[in-house]
């Protein structure tokens, strides 16, 4: 089993949550916008952290992490991208990877809204941690965690914050 924080849209900047909510976490899923690359190697610093790019990355970490990360997690087949969309409103290159890779959990960023759904047509757990910095119109910052056992999500958990 491993405990998972979930994370997007730091946005070059790290609120004090990040320590304590992640604090048991085996490890970190940053879904894109990251800021900087200061930003990334302290969460790397804190927790090993699997990352993709986001748009207002520059090219110091679309040099560094991938715009895409598909990967295995105790059993369970997971696919990351910073845009990607959700359940019924996935963008194409999201749609095309998810039909092809047929991953358990899907993780994006981009919108800033917090949205976790079950989606029943591709057999997925769709995650979107909403925003943890404290650029763009969200009102409240938020993180998720959950527990992976034998390839299923379990005690999935948020904290929603002001930013």
């Amino acid at each position: 089993m491993k405990k998972i924080g979930v994370l997007s849209d730091t946005h070059c900047f790290i609120p004090e949550q990040v320590y304590t909510f992640f604090k048991y976490c085996d490890e970190l899923w940053h879904a894109g916008d990251i800021g900087n690359l200061q930003v990334y190697n302290t969460l790397q610093d804190f927790k090993p952290t699997i990352a993709v790019f986001g748009n207002m990355d520059g090219y110091d970490l679309r040099y560094q992490i991938p715009e895409t990360q598909l990967f295995n997690c105790e059993g369970a087949k997971v696919l990351m991208t910073h845009i990607g969309g959700y359940p019924d409103h996935y963008n194409r290159n999201a749609l095309r990877t998810i039909e092809r890779e047929k991953p358990n959990i899907f993780v994006a960023g981009h919108s800033h809204i917090l949205r976790i759904m079950y989606d029943k047509k591709y057999n997925l757990l769709h995650i979107n941690p909403g925003a943890a910095g404290h650029q763009g119109f969200h009102l409240k910052a938020t993180l998720v965690r959950f527990d992976i056992d034998g390839g299923t999500p379990k005690n999935l958990e948020y904290l929603e914050f002001d930013k």
